[in-house]
């Protein structure tokens, strides 16, 4: 028997049964659609992450102060609270050839005026390195470097939209709070954060500015910041740049050994790798729960499959009668079962291809990315699976003696 043969012969003998057969394959579908589904979400996912290092930054460190507020019911002085300081920029800047780029910062978040339009927004003290460490850049008009003044400002996407419209406001006079500074610039958009902020509603300040002009009332040490962000030139200095600010500031801040630091300096590209590896993790563990629908797929393959042979032994005798070899019987056999695993394993994939396009269209949280090599490599394992466990079956058809099989009523 030629291919033609024995794929008509198969074709044939799965049609005179076709909701079984049907039934046989649904088991591979729900594997193989599954498969795609979940590999989709998860290398999703992965795409976010790799953004989200994009936007972080995977050559950055954030320093901050490590003093709470306050102990055992007792409010602490700003002094105590603001543990950092434009002289540990400068410092770090000085002693620490690796960093490339650095930046104090002060936050906080007021009212937004322009003539008769107001916006509550968020404000941030910084210097001109904070734009590149973070990935900000100017869209139109001048950088808070050539501000000169230190009474210009830039503002974002969504401020600038609410309350100037559709002019780009460069040049005039906005409040923030009751203090009066022109806009030099505007910023490019950035959208939403991944966790969900919008990012373009802020107000870039001069660092010295929000000092004196916007944080005057809170009583804050002399030169002192929040937070200092630094970008280093690269990714493979993060560890030792880390480890000599801390011994940098410790030695600063006259920090006893053994006593616990004022400060916190956390490494971006770490937690990054740490949410990676969790999504990675996940994304085997739901592939996994693919794979076992899969193999619980093609024991059903297996099964009908047996009880096919069963109930066709005299068929079998027949074929082996009129000149049929066990190599023909086998070769019929397993075509039956590769054409229940593959029509199941093409269905499979629509369905999986369909599913993934929903839960991306019904659940924006959950990002889906389908790929080409994932529907390929589902499309292998179905074949895989009906050969693998459609084996079995046909080689017991193939050892079937005729003449016992003749004599099955």
């Amino acid at each position: 028997m030629n291919f033609a043969d024995v794929l008509r012969t198969a074709l044939f003998a799965l049609r005179g049964n076709w909701m079984r057969s049907a039934l046989t394959s649904l088991g591979v579908i729900i594997g193989i659609a599954s498969v795609i589904v979940m590999v989709s979400v998860g290398q999703g996912t992965q795409a976010e992450i790799d953004k989200m290092v994009s936007g972080l930054g995977s050559q950055r460190l954030d320093i901050s102060s490590n003093v709470a507020r306050g102990t055992g019911g007792v409010r602490m002085s700003a002094s105590s609270y603001f543990t950092l300081s434009r002289d540990d920029v400068d410092a770090i800047r000085a002693e620490i050839p690796e960093v490339q780029y650095i930046s104090g910062s002060l936050r906080g978040t007021s009212q937004v005026v322009y003539a008769e339009r107001n916006w509550n927004s968020s404000w941030q003290g910084v210097d001109p390195d904070y734009l590149v460490i973070n990935g900000w850049t100017v869209s139109e008009g001048a950088g808070l470097d050539e501000a000169g003044d230190g009474k210009s400002v830039l503002i974002g996407e969504t401020v600038r939209r609410e309350l100037f419209g559709e002019d780009s406001g460069i040049g005039e006079t906005i409040r923030i709070g009751r203090v009066p500074l022109t806009v030099a610039g505007t910023l490019a958009p950035k959208g939403q954060s991944n966790w969900g902020r919008d990012q373009d509603e802020v107000v870039m300040v001069p660092l010295e500015t929000a000092r004196r002009r916007l944080m005057g009332s809170m009583g804050m040490p002399p030169g002192a910041v929040m937070d200092i962000s630094l970008a280093v030139s690269s990714p493979d200095d993060l560890g030792y740049v880390q480890g000599e600010i801390e011994s940098l500031l410790r030695q600063r801040h006259r920090i006893a050994p053994g006593a616990e630091d004022d400060f916190r300096v956390r490494n971006m590209s770490e937690i990054v790798a740490t949410r990676t590896a969790t999504t990675r993790l996940m994304s085997w563990l739901l592939g996994a729960v693919a794979t076992i629908s899969l193999i619980v797929g093609g024991i059903g393959i297996m099964n009908i499959m047996l009880v096919s042979v069963t109930e066709r032994i005299r068929e079998i005798g027949l074929r082996m009668a009129v000149g049929a070899g066990p190599r023909d019987v086998r070769r019929q056999f397993l075509a039956e079962a590769m054409l229940l695993s593959l029509g199941g394993g093409l269905l499979g994939i629509l369905v999986g291809v369909i599913g993934a396009l929903l839960v991306g269209q019904l659940n924006s949280e959950l990002p889906v990315e389908l790929n080409g090599r994932v529907i390929a490599l589902a499309a292998g394992f179905s074949i895989a699976t009906g050969l693998f466990f459609g084996y079995y079956p046909a080689r017991k058809a193939s050892q079937l003696d005729p003449i016992e099989a003749l004599r099955q009523q």
